[in-house]
């Protein structure tokens, strides 16, 4: 399959599209890029990096909320094609385990966290998505009764980022550091590498499309 001939001039045009709020044209325009190579190629080279944009510009509150939606529609979008184009293929038989995902206590944002379960899912990933402003005590509860190895926590803002130290307490507190691992991510993460240390996390990625990798490499340390 051929790579997309992409430049970075591809990039500043969605991301126009996008502070435009313009879904159609986005849509459009992501589709004929596509057809030089695949969906897959499309969210790699061109969706992903310009919404790692879009997320640094949320956290400096330089996007409207209007703005924030678009980009999550025409991220859905994007996969939706790429599931019916059949680019995203798993066996449920072969699954990897459940994994327990969610928005941390006081988190509203839901793009990287979806966008993050749609790479899991296409990896083989059972993954159960609690929504937003989830409290800490239920992210372990819920991963005691799935059996689930690993536990996701996306946070956006920095005021946010600082509840996912609740979950690593939380695990302590029940005796599983080491038996349940904990994945964080979020658009202040990239800005901050140093706070995936400092809230007691095992990893992060840095982009949705890398996460498969953090959690095959984290099920790999489980005691």
């Amino acid at each position: 399959m051929p790579e997309l001939n992409s430049t970075s001039s591809d990039r500043q045009k969605l991301k126009e599209l996008i502070i435009n709020a313009d879904r159609n044209q986005a849509n459009a325009f992501l589709d004929s890029l596509a057809v030089q190579s695949s969906y897959m190629e499309v969210i790699h080279v061109i969706l992903e990096p310009v919404l790692l944009e879009i997320g640094n510009m949320w956290v400096k509150e330089e996007l409207s909320l209007a703005q924030g939606y678009v980009s999550g529609k025409i991220a859905e979008d994007v996969f939706e094609k790429t599931i019916q184009a059949g680019e995203f293929k798993k066996e449920r038989a072969n699954s990897k385990g459940a994994v327990v995902m969610g928005n941390i206590e006081d988190d509203y944002h839901e793009l990287g966290k979806r966008m993050v379960i749609t790479f899991l899912r296409a990896a083989g990933w059972d993954v159960y998505d609690l929504g937003t402003d989830v409290m800490a005590e239920e992210f372990v509860a819920r991963a005691i009764e799935l059996n689930a190895p690993i536990i996701g926590v996306s946070a956006m803002m920095y005021s946010t980022a600082n509840n996912v130290r609740k979950v690593r307490d939380e695990i302590d507190a029940k005796g599983l550091r080491g038996k349940i691992l904990l994945a964080t991510g979020g658009a202040v993460f990239n800005l901050r590498p140093e706070l995936v240390h400092e809230v007691g996390a095992d990893g992060t990625a840095k982009s949705a499309i890398n996460s498969p990798q953090l959690f095959d490499r984290l099920l790999g340390k489980i005691k």
